[in-house]
Order: C-alpha cells, then structure tokens, then sequence
C-alpha cells in the first residue's frame, strides 16, 4: 500500500451546529482521494488534551480515523459525530487536567499547550483544520503562533466570526427562527396576545435582526443598541391594535439589555473556560414589563403574554440547503489550503465570493450589527434600504 501524503486532524469546537458533519465529510472525501490521511479529534480540544502519547495506550475515545463509510453515513446529519466541547488548553482548570498530566500542571488554571504540541507530533498530524467559533479559533490562532500548520473554518449560530459574511449554522437559525416563529402565531393570536420569543445573540443581534427582516417579528431588539421597554411596548400595543387577530411579535436577543441595565441577562455565575456566563432569561424580563407596563398603552387594559426561548430547537436536527452547500465548500476550500501548504489563514465567504483570510482577525475585534446602517432604533426593527451591494444575508459583511 501506497505511503500517504501526510495526515490532516479535523476539530469541532464550541456549541454544535447544523452543518458541522458536511464540513467534515467533504474534507475527508477529499483529503482521502488526495492521498491523506485523516484524524478526527474528538471533543474539540478536550481530544488533544487528554490523549496519552503511548503507542499502547487506548486513545480510542480521544481520537477517530475517519474514512468514506464513517463520513457518508454522517454527512448529510446535524450536529457533530466527532463532538465537542468548550475546552480551552490555554487555561485548563485543575480539576480538568489528565490523570496522567496531573504531577506536571498543579496550579487551579493552567496551560497545557506543551502537551498539546506534544500529542500532536505523536498523531503525525501534518495540518490541523479547526471549525468552531471565536473562541475555538482563537486557540487555533495560538497554536498557529506555535508553529502547527492551522485552517480555520467559521462555525456559530450567531454569524459573528469576523473575516466573514458567512459563518456554518446561521442559516438553519434563521430558517428554524422563522418557521418556529410562524408556529407561535397561532396561539399568540388566538388570545390575542404579544408573543415575545428569545434566540441567540450574545453579542451580535444577526438572529434576531435577519429574521425580522424576514417578516417573523414586528420588532426586534438586539446586543448593539440598548432599548427602551417603555417604548418597546408602546410599539408592540400599536402592532397588536393594527393586526386582525390582535397579537404582536418581538424577538429578543439573548445578549439585549433594556437602558438602565449595565450587564447581558445570565442564568448563573459559573464561567466556562473562555470567561463567559451562560446567557438566558432576558426574554422573561422584556414579557413581565410588557405585561405590566401594556395598561399604559392600551386604554387600561393589561395585554398577557406568550413567552419562549427557542434555545436549543434551532440549532438541533438536520442542517439546510444553505448549511449543506456552504460547509461543502468551506470544506474544499480548507483543502485547497492544505494542498498549496498555505497555514494560519481563516476560509471565508465575502461579498457573494468564497475567500478566504488570516487566521488572527478572529482576536483582532468583535463583528457586529452596523446599527447606523441596518437598525432603526427609533422603531426597534431593520433598516430596508441601502440594499444595493450587499451580502446574501445583508447586514453580515464586516463593520
């Protein structure tokens, strides 16, 4: 048998997304007919973490050879066969480090990267490709700073991996928010009621902002600006007056804040290893003022509320066309990289055309909504003019 070309390692990092399996099989598929070898390292870098350099070790949990069977049967799926985790080598904690790495790394945070590097050398893995978000890229990035010959692929639900219009999953978000959204309408009007539904968005309000665009909302507000609740409800008390079945749509971002409020809304204290608090629970505070403030607005009259969080229902199951095409090319284009020995660089799809950037604008600064461009903060809802030149998805292209 032919010796291969060398061995590529493919991670997942950070929250699962529709879209991942598509990426992984289309880089597989090709690595594959190119001569490669490929690893899949599982749990994100939890894999490179505690795997143990030992030829007779069992690191089967750690690590997965992948092949056209195992890709084909997963490719067409969500989620993410190799799974993942938010785990962050840089600043391990304690009660995270390896039973066999426990005598070298005693202090409560600590950082592995020499094992990391170490592992890596004993995989044989010639190029890393890693798909994930800003923070799973922002380890890449550090490990391209290494020396690791590093691609990046762009993956979140909140299209806010700078570098690019177009981050894996935001599409299946936004269908799943529209179609979700549609759904709730019936019970909202039904009992003619305002119907306030939080989604995704800690710091970039593209899921709730693109959908309203869409026609899913009548309002929505977003981590950028902060709003007015007594505005939000004056506004929302004259949707519901102006609608035949008497109901109205707000969607809130999780990482909005009502003016006055200094911090995001969160559901604890705990930290995950990149410093962030889990968000959740703004919706239910913008639903109990809406309903207490509504008698202001209308004549008197208290206006109850259907409240949900969409969560997790849009990021689950099968991803869409749009997070099957765009993974598959992200994929070859992770390749392409590969084959012409080009590391440290991030693919991309800017301005209608698949590109492709370095790696270290994901720690250069935050994309977000352009407010100016894209939000009216008078009437808490898109801007729909300017559309000439811009992106398929219109407001993602860089601030």
């Amino acid at each position: 048998m032919a010796a291969h070309k060398g061995t590529i390692g493919i991670l997942t990092g950070g929250g699962d997304v529709p879209g991942l399996n598509p990426a992984i099989r289309a880089i597989t598929i090709r690595a594959l007919h190119e001569g490669y070898r490929v690893l899949g390292i599982r749990r994100g870098w939890a894999g490179l973490v505690e795997l143990v350099p030992d030829k007779a070790a069992d690191n089967d949990a750690h690590v997965q050879v992948l092949n056209d069977e195992v890709v084909n049967r997963t490719g067409r799926t969500g989620g993410t066969f190799i799974h993942t985790s938010r785990t962050r080598p840089s600043r391990l904690p304690k009660i995270l480090v390896p039973d066999h790495l426990k005598t070298k790394y005693k202090e409560d945070v600590n950082d592995v990267t020499p094992d990391v590097l170490k592992n890596l050398e004993f995989l044989g893995v010639d190029f890393l490709i890693s798909i994930g978000g800003d923070d799973t890229l922002s380890y890449a990035q550090r490990l391209h700073e290494e020396g690791i010959k590093i691609v990046g692929v762009p993956k979140t639900m909140d299209n806010d991996v700078p570098g690019t219009d177009y981050c894996i999953g935001f599409s299946t978000c936004v269908t799943r928010t529209i179609e979700l959204t549609h759904k709730l309408r019936t019970t909202a009007g039904s009992h003619e009621r305002f119907l306030v539904i939080e989604v995704f968005g800690r710091y970039a309000g593209y899921t709730a902002l693109v959908p309203t665009m869409a026609g899913a909302a009548d309002r929505c507000v977003i981590p950028e600006h902060p709003f007015d609740i007594e505005h939000l409800a004056e506004l929302l008390v004259y949707d519901r007056n102006r609608h035949p079945s008497h109901y109205a749509v707000v969607l809130v971002s999780e990482g909005a804040r009502m003016t006055g409020h200094e911090e995001m809304t969160f559901e604890g204290e705990e930290r995950d290893q990149y410093g962030h608090r889990k968000l959740g629970g703004v919706g239910d505070q913008v639903a109990a003022r809406l309903k207490e403030l509504s008698p202001k607005f209308n004549r008197g009259r208290q206006i109850n509320v259907v409240d949900q969080r969409l969560g997790y229902m849009v990021r689950c199951g099968d991803p869409d066309a749009l997070d099957s095409i765009v993974p598959m090319a992200f994929g070859n284009l992770a390749l392409d990289l590969v084959l012409s020995g080009t590391s440290g660089r991030l693919v991309s799809l800017r301005n209608g055309c698949y590109d492709n950037v370095a790696i270290d604008v994901v720690t250069g600064r935050k994309k977000a909504v352009d407010v100016h461009k894209f939000y009216n903060i008078e009437r808490l809802r898109p801007r729909y003019e300017t559309l000439f030149g811009q992106s398929l998805f219109i407001m993602t292209s860089d601030v």
